[in-house]
């Protein structure tokens, strides 16, 4: 752990819901696991990465005999916080890849690929005696990428609770 206390270095979980256009909604449960050694100082703040492992389960209005998939993902992710690091407030990328157990096909949207890209914007909050504890609210984009047709994307609001231990 370094000087501010801050577990940014230090594995989490976390839980997360997720809403889209149209009735679309997930529940997500996940860990990130730290790049132990990276960080790199930008624009007064510092930049650390980790990986996000995560499984989710989607409930939609579907045009078939089923209205939800499961989705598997892997991602890496950079973190930036201000003041060298040491603030409790942070922002996020990342871009990663998924797979659904079954084709995402809603009364609204058919995506043509079990396989597809997640990239994702956020900002968060971390709070407790050493950080432990952390929320955020994301914004991110599913789809392949233009790989296959129909790819018409799915966008989700995301809010995320972690702990680190």
């Amino acid at each position: 752990m370094d000087n501010s206390g801050d577990l940014s270095r230090a594995k989490s979980i976390y839980v997360q819901g997720s809403w889209a256009e149209h009735g679309t909604d997930a529940a997500t449960v996940g860990v990130t696991l730290p790049w132990k050694e990276w960080k790199a100082d930008l624009w007064g703040g510092q930049v650390r990465g980790h990986w996000d492992l995560y499984v989710s389960r989607l409930s939609f209005d579907g045009r078939r005999s089923y209205d939800s998939t499961w989705m598997f993902g892997v991602k890496p992710v950079w973190r930036w916080r201000p003041d060298a690091g040491r603030s409790p407030w942070f922002a996020e990328a990342g871009v990663g890849l998924t797979y659904m157990t079954d084709r995402y096909i809603t009364v609204h949207k058919e995506f043509s690929t079990s396989f597809n890209f997640a990239t994702h914007l956020g900002v968060g909050y971390s709070f407790g005696e050493q950080r432990q504890h952390e929320v955020q609210l994301r914004v991110e984009h599913v789809s392949n990428a233009g790989i296959k047709e129909p790819n018409p994307g799915e966008n989700f609001v995301q809010i995320r609770y972690g702990y680190h231990f």
